[in-house]
């Protein structure tokens, strides 16, 4: 039995060594570990694994590994040779080919978001975002240094399409959403919660608005054949006209912005909005005394390296959503990353 100090020490080193753990599952992303894996026709050794990968065969032996005791790879030892294939885990969502595959997002995480979070000291005394400092990218206009490349900006969109693949379906579920059919997803990106929202009702439409640079990239990358029900159109949510509809989504948007940016784009969209219409947010939701759920405190340290914003409570959303003219505001949690509130006109 060990001490109370030796517990303890032991999640002290559990906790410094977190960042470790994460770059083992970038690394593996990043030299394509999992994809090598899903094509071969069956577990492969390490040293085949380092010749497909041109890697070094003692590196990538000790990743190898790394990645069986994190249960993200299985090893098996075939006439005295240690073989090795994707967990259930990595075939849905580490190889690129996974039918839930995340591997862009880990992938933004590991060159992006990782950077940021290096300056997390300098955030937390300066209070605002560090890309100055990770990529010598002023962020004045947030979106700027967010869609700082062509090839950022692709990784981040086709990142947040793998986010709504997993996600999408059960926040779009907690309210009943058919008795809207014209909806407006602000800032919706390439438009896949735009799918995921036309395949659960059926009846609605709906119109993706967001920068050009987003809209035009999406209708570049992302398919949208045979698809009538979903339309894009190009503007800026803080200064353009937005579209009439009967419901507004803002999904993974408010948490980008202060209060006061918050409160501006929402009494545009009450102005915008049809009688008896609504908005629809979705959030990863704080608990009421903002100490939990832990992966939500961790998400509103990201918004404060990565951007001008934070997660909130659902009170903090009431009081930011009733005096911009929505006062029937309902919260729903989902058991899933992220949470719904649906607020009517």
């Amino acid at each position: 039995m060990g001490s109370p100090e030796d517990q303890a020490y032991r999640l002290l080193k559990e906790h410094c060594h977190g960042f470790m753990v994460s770059q083992v599952l970038f690394s593996a992303c990043e030299l394509g570990v999992f994809d090598l894996l899903a094509e071969a026709p069956g577990p492969l050794a390490s040293a085949e694994v380092a010749a497909r990968l041109a890697s070094s065969p003692r590196g990538t032996e000790q990743l190898l590994d790394a990645c069986v005791s994190l249960k993200l790879l299985q090893v098996d030892v075939r006439r005295g040779k240690a073989v090795y294939g994707n967990t259930e885990l990595a075939s849905t969502y580490l190889a690129r080919t996974g039918p839930r595959s995340q591997q862009n997002m880990l992938l933004y995480m590991a060159r992006t978001t990782y950077a940021c979070w290096g300056h997390l000291a300098e955030a937390v005394r300066e209070g605002r975002n560090q890309y100055l400092k990770a990529f010598g990218v002023p962020a004045e206009q947030l979106f700027t240094a967010i869609y700082r490349s062509e090839a950022e900006q692709l990784l981040f969109m086709r990142g947040l399409q793998e986010v709504w693949s997993v996600c999408g379906g059960s926040v779009l579920a907690a309210f009943d959403l058919s008795p809207f059919p014209l909806i407006c997803d602000l800032g919706g990106c390439s438009g896949a919660l735009a799918k995921e929202c036309v395949a659960l009702y059926p009846a609605c439409r709906v119109t993706v608005f967001d920068i050009p640079e987003v809209v035009q990239m999406a209708e570049k990358h992302f398919s949208f054949a045979g698809e009538e029900r979903i339309s894009f159109r190009e503007g800026d949510f803080f200064t353009d006209p937005l579209p009439h509809a009967d419901l507004y989504i803002l999904a993974r948007v408010l948490h980008d912005w202060s209060d006061e940016k918050c409160s501006q784009l929402l009494a545009r969209i009450h102005h915008a909005c049809k009688a008896g219409g609504g908005v629809l947010v979705i959030e990863s939701l704080l608990d009421p005394d903002g100490r939990g759920p832990l992966t939500t405190q961790l998400y509103s340290l990201n918004m404060l390296v990565q951007t001008e914003g934070r997660e909130r409570t659902a009170a903090q959303y009431r009081a930011l959503l009733a005096p911009a003219g929505f006062p029937r505001v309902h919260c729903r949690r989902t058991g899933g990353t992220y949470d719904a509130v649906l607020a009517r006109k």
